[in-house]
């Protein structure tokens, strides 16, 4: 990756990102006792459908299919020996779909372990996410997501291990809960994020996940002011139904896109979606930008 990256990138905000990976999967045939990432290897044309619709939608950064790709969550499905591998494979994939067109941001989740019920190590988790940003910078990736994390011990660990591959780095936690689902899993504020992942050299601070982008607005304000990093926010589809036994999200397109004048006024350098959303969101931000249609 050439050094500048993420100066080019923010020359014209909001930068659109992408949207939802699970759902388009899903949509293309995979089910709920799959191995998401493990398509990378046994369905990489999928796969890349998948990213290639991003980019044609007009995300200027897309991610990988890669979320659960670190070997403590693998390990579920059999598969820890075959991180490094569909790691790879995810950026690669991504790359391939990106051409010149946008920049992939590897994803990175949390291992699904907690640290203070002493399900997992602080040594298994650096082994483990030092194994994966290692394997998706070998893959092309341009830098990495470290995304949905509840637990700021958990991300402060993946930090420090993805900063290893000199990649940018986006730090994005989760904030679902409190009386006004504005803290993360562990009580957490905004503010406390924030401070903590500057301090240990995030080079974007950001939330995905957990609610619709309504919520995410103040809480984008409140990192803003506690951080000189550009925000990235990708937020749901609203809060899903549950209908037959299937999440259906109800916020459409235009209604998410709506909210776009004020997540910029918030402070929102990256802007895109998660659980819900689809390559139609993201051409409904487009839709709303002055610069539409620049790189």
């Amino acid at each position: 990756m050439k050094p500048g990256v993420l100066d080019l990138l923010l020359r014209h905000t909001p930068v659109l990102t992408d949207g939802a990976w699970g759902t388009e999967l899903a949509r293309r045939g995979l089910d709920s006792s799959t191995c998401p990432d493990s398509w990378n290897l046994l369905f990489p044309e999928r796969v890349t459908e998948v990213a290639e619709a991003y980019v044609q939608a007009g995300s200027r950064i897309i991610l990988t299919n890669t979320f659960r790709a670190n070997r403590i969550a693998l390990a579920g499905f059999g598969l820890e020996n075959r991180a490094a591998e569909i790691n790879r494979a995810g950026a690669a994939l991504s790359c391939k779909a990106a051409g010149k067109e946008a920049f992939v941001f590897a994803s990175m989740g949390p291992s699904g372990k907690l640290l203070f019920h002493d399900q997992t190590t602080e040594e298994e988790l650096e082994q483990a996410f030092t194994e994966q940003a290692q394997a998706l910078a070998e893959g092309g990736a341009h830098g990495l997501v470290l995304e949905t994390f509840s637990d700021l011990e958990e991300i402060y660990i993946a930090l420090k291990a993805a900063k290893r591959t000199g990649l940018p780095i986006v730090a994005s936690m989760l904030f679902d809960s409190g009386r006004y689902h504005d803290r993360t899993m562990m009580g957490n504020t905004p503010e406390q994020t924030a401070k903590v992942l500057t301090e240990e050299g995030a080079d974007v601070i950001g939330a995905n996940c957990g609610q619709g982008i309504e919520g995410y607005i103040p809480i984008c304000f409140r990192l803003k002011v506690s951080t000189d990093r550009p925000i990235w926010i990708k937020a749901n589809a609203g809060l899903p139904l549950i209908v037959q036994g299937q999440a259906v999200y109800k916020t459409t397109p235009e209604e998410f896109a709506s909210h776009l004048p004020e997540l910029q006024k918030a402070g929102a350098s990256f802007i895109g979606g998660c659980c819900g959303t689809n390559p139609a969101f993201i051409r409904a931000l487009k839709s709303c930008l002055p610069n539409e249609g620049r790189r």
